[in-house]
């Protein structure tokens, strides 16, 4: 569990106690076969990271590894872990968030829009996801104005983050909205303070949006979700989100 833990102290911008960018010496592993191939030597230091875990960095020398969108960097001798984000000075493009937000769109690909509340116009321009929780006020601010993204050519898709985890007041809400069968009338009248009479039932995804929502490293909501796998951790009201989209595709397709 070594370096899942590692991993998940990204999020807060420590590793074991020393400051981001450090490097973390392990002792060296044993010589085995695996010690020609720098996967396999990471793998064998490593046991519950998987193979399709670990890729090459643009660094020689380092190594990818990833639990889900959470990176870290290991030599190739598997001596070394480091933590940091790795910048093409050329470019001046940050490479590791980049990583970041090509897992979250493989990762979002994955979940069942059937599971989500979606509010979106007849043809949409953008779609965000946007994970929420019932009792956040920048939450619910944010969707008083879901008439004005939705005018913009936004779609939104809101899964479930309620902060306070599971077995507390904010899961119940979020269950009974998607146990509802007017979910998006639900979620609604939740938002504006209206106690739901719906019962929450087995399955629902909000267990599932709330793990997803934990491998993003989010730390509160609303946190919103390009299309380009770009996490914006905060509220932005429809004119800046839809000028923001705009500028941000206009530069992923300058050369």
């Amino acid at each position: 569990m070594f370096l899942r833990n590692c991993l998940l102290a990204l999020g807060s911008g420590l590793l074991l106690g020393t400051p981001s960018g450090f490097l973390v010496a392990q002792p060296a592993p044993a010589q085995s076969a695996a010690a020609s191939d720098p996967r396999a030597a990471i793998a064998a230091k490593f046991p519950e990271i998987r193979p399709e875990q670990i890729a090459a960095s643009p660094v020689e020398g380092l190594y990818e590894v990833r639990i889900g969108s959470k990176i870290a960097y290991v030599s190739a001798d598997a001596k070394y872990l480091v933590q940091g984000e790795i910048i093409d000075l050329a470019s001046d493009v940050n490479l590791t968030e980049s990583r970041r937000e090509g897992v979250r769109r493989d990762v979002l690909a994955g979940v069942s829009e059937a599971g989500m509340v979606v509010f979106s116009p007849p043809t949409p321009t953008s779609t965000i996801t946007v994970f929420t929780d019932i009792d956040c006020g920048y939450c619910r601010k944010l969707h008083k104005q879901i008439a004005d993204y939705n005018a913009r050519g936004i779609k939104v898709r809101y899964m479930f983050f309620p902060r306070s985890g599971p077995g507390t007041e904010s899961w119940t809400k979020a269950e009974q909205v998607t146990c509802a069968k007017d979910r998006r009338g639900a979620l609604t009248r939740s938002k504006q303070g209206e106690k739901l009479t719906d019962k929450p039932c087995q399955p629902n995804p909000v267990a599932e949006h709330y793990n997803v929502g934990r491998d993003f490293g989010l730390q509160g909501t609303p946190a919103i979700v390009l299309d380009s796998g770009e996490l914006i951790g905060g509220y932005l009201d429809p004119v800046e989100l839809s000028k923001y989209i705009a500028e941000t595709k206009v530069a992923k397709n300058s050369p």
